[in-house]
């Protein structure tokens, strides 16, 4: 078991109807365009109705030259916290980090460190899968009710910046629509996983964020 200590991104949502998100695609300088930078966070009911789908992107802006070679950091975890008692408390948690050309994945289960520090309870493992290829086809493990991946994605959020700075500015006063996505054609490095909602306890509506946290 080892400690960990949080430095980094973090992203929030709440989850009590299909999908929500939250975006921040540039932390601060000491970690943009690291493994430690989280640019989304989506929770959403999986196509298996019974189960909720969680998806942290890391890394955003990677050119499609600079794709292949961006990669998940063995000392940055990227951990989903679940709040299920609605005091915005993590009652439970998922964890990701990389080991080789793996992702191994823990939980979800009761931590026993909460807030900025945790540590990963290896008994908890509940399943890996091997880190996909930019441009090949992903590789998904289903392990323990659990789906798996790790790897290259198109950035899938849509964010028209320069209207935004035109709205701050005060010469525009709404978004076109359409609008122009500011991060067409950039990726981003994906953690998702999928969990059977009877693991994530009885609540109607569920706190979630994530952290990436490095090793000490």
């Amino acid at each position: 078991m080892k400690k960990t200590k949080m430095i980094l991104g973090l992203s929030l949502v709440a989850v009590s109807g299909l999908i929500l998100v939250a975006a921040d695609h540039v932390d601060a300088p000491s970690v943009t365009g690291n493994a430690a930078d989280i640019t989304d966070m989506y929770a959403f009911q999986g196509q298996d109705t019974n189960n909720l789908v969680f998806a942290v992107n890391t890394q955003g802006l990677l050119s499609p030259g600079a794709t292949g070679a961006a990669s998940f950091n063995e000392n940055v975890m990227i951990e989903i916290n679940i709040d299920n008692t609605g005091d915005n408390v993590e009652d439970l948690v998922i964890q990701a980090i990389r080991k080789g050309d793996k992702m191994y994945f823990f939980g979800p289960y009761a931590p026993a460190s909460k807030g900025t520090s945790s540590t990963i309870k290896i008994s908890e493992a509940s399943g890996s899968v091997a880190i996909s290829k930019y441009g090949v086809a992903p590789t998904i493990a289903t392990e323990n009710g659990m789906k798996f991946f790790a790897g290259p994605r198109d950035d899938p959020f849509f964010f028209d910046l320069g209207q935004f700075q035109k709205i701050l500015g005060g010469t525009a006063a709404g978004f076109n629509n359409p609008g122009t996505d500011t991060f067409a054609g950039t990726n981003v490095l994906a953690v998702v996983v999928e969990v059977p909602k009877a693991k994530l306890g009885t609540a109607s509506t569920l706190n979630v964020w994530s952290e990436t946290k490095k090793k000490q």
